[in-house]
């Protein structure tokens, strides 16, 4: 069943520095989908590559990648977002 177009409102998209030159400097995009794996599909059609560097060819988020979705951390390709929704990108920093 496919989703109602009501359903595919844009979502906004925060995305990292590190990740910012598939954006052409972008810091935050807009997506459409309705689930976060969707949502990063749209992004690496409009912006190719930048998908594969928050999952991986499993399709599994990167451990180094952070989601939030609605404040929270996600990391469940499968979770739903809801028109005028927030996906924040992060990359977990580390180091010594």
């Amino acid at each position: 069943m496919s989703p109602a177009p009501d359903d595919l409102g844009p979502v906004r998209v925060r995305i990292p520095t590190p990740l910012r030159s598939y954006t052409a400097g972008a810091a935050s995009v807009t997506a459409i989908g309705t689930t976060v794996g969707e949502v990063l599909d749209d992004l690496d059609r409009r912006f190719p590559g930048l998908q594969f560097r928050v999952v991986d060819e499993q399709r599994r988020m990167r451990p180094h990648m952070v989601v939030w979705l609605r404040g929270e951390r996600c990391r469940d390709l499968d979770a739903d977002v809801r028109p005028d929704d927030e996906v924040v990108l992060m990359q977990a920093l580390s180091g010594g």
